[in-house]
């Protein structure tokens, strides 16, 4: 996934951190034109803290889904090591999922597809897996993730060519899902959940010059131009949900049409019937990620849940380094997280 600064058109470079712009106009017109950059920049993320609220006061033992678990399943796939997308890595892993996922009986398929390596040019076998719940059911709710790995920790200040082992971007995804899938069986409601795990998120060797998203970008092609019998009403990335000093604060891609602002409120509004006050239902970063393709080639009206500020705004970012590691993450956090996405498709009308 990538940020930008432009909010007319996602831009690169992968993920700069994107601030509202109002308060930085506002405080132009005030602060001195010498120092007016880190001194806006400074007052702003002053003010983002102060406006944050507390931490939610949850414990893993309020919370009906099983966090422990989750994080089990998430050290269990960074136990594989790396799984960059066409290697032994991502196989292992594949066959990992496969197999959890069909025996608390989700309906496993592999949406394949070729791709280039940016490097060789050589032929890279892609695959989305898809994990169908309640297939009977004509009304869909689309719940993604990317499980990919991006070949190196390209933003590390030590070892930027090192291993990357992605616990929160990457593994945090499919380790909710592996949880959630204890859940999935007795959903009630009207819609049935597919789960998709996008493949080629990420094989980027060079920001500037690789493609991202070639998975998300494949299944939306794929859902368009195929006879369905199925209707994906709505469409939840979560990216990067597993983060010890988890906020998540609405994205800017995801505020861009009615119907996305309104399943922002709605899942938000959930979260704060639930008391989980690490959603923040302020807009800060601008992203772009696998949501875009959905929404505008699928034309599927889907938002991305993204903790990008890890650990937080102001101090160090293991965002693609080698510290993206298994301890950085936490169990509250993915059942906080799991806890509103299965509350919410419980309650969607």
């Amino acid at each position: 996934m990538t940020a930008g600064v432009n909010l007319s058109r996602p831009v690169s470079p992968p993920h700069t951190a994107r601030q509202p712009s109002s308060l930085g106009w506002y405080f132009i017109g005030v602060l001195a034109v010498g120092a007016l950059g880190l001194v806006t920049l400074a007052v702003f993320n002053k003010l983002s803290l102060a406006q944050r609220p507390a931490a939610s006061s949850l414990k893993l033992a309020d919370i009906p889904v099983d966090g422990e678990r989750a994080y089990g399943y998430l050290k269990e796939i960074c136990a594989i090591g790396p799984r960059v997308s066409g290697t032994e890595g991502m196989r292992r892993q594949q066959e990992y999922l496969q197999a959890h996922f069909e025996k608390l009986g989700g309906r496993v398929s592999l949406q394949q597809f070729p791709a280039r390596h940016p490097l060789t040019g050589a032929r890279v076998e892609m695959a989305n897996m898809i994990v169908e719940w309640h297939p009977e059911r004509k009304d869909r709710i689309l719940l993604c993730a990317h499980y990919d790995t991006r070949p190196f920790p390209d933003q590390d200040p030590v070892d930027p060519k090192g291993s990357f082992v992605g616990a929160n971007d990457g593994a945090s995804g499919a380790a909710l899902f592996c949880e959630l899938a204890h859940h999935l069986p007795e959903l009630k409601g009207k819609y049935g959940v597919d789960f998709v795990l996008f493949d080629g998120e990420e094989l980027v060797y060079d920001g500037q010059r690789d493609p991202y998203f070639l998975g998300s970008e494949h299944f939306a092609r794929e859902y368009l131009a195929n006879l369905r019998t199925h209707r994906y009403q709505y469409g939840v990335l979560r990216d990067m949900i597993g983060d010890a000093n988890l906020q998540i604060y609405r994205e800017v891609n995801s505020m861009r049409t009615p119907q996305t602002r309104q399943l922002n409120n709605d899942i938000f509004g959930v979260a704060r019937s639930l008391g989980v006050k690490e959603f923040i239902a302020s807009t800060r970063h601008e992203v772009r990620d696998d949501h875009l393709a959905l929404n505008q080639i699928a034309k599927i009206p889907t938002i991305d849940l993204i903790d990008f500020d890890y650990p937080t705004s102001r101090g160090r970012n293991y965002w693609h380094t080698t510290q993206d590691t298994p301890d950085k993450c936490s169990a509250l956090s993915l059942a906080k997280v799991g806890w509103v996405l299965l509350e919410w498709a419980k309650r969607a009308k």
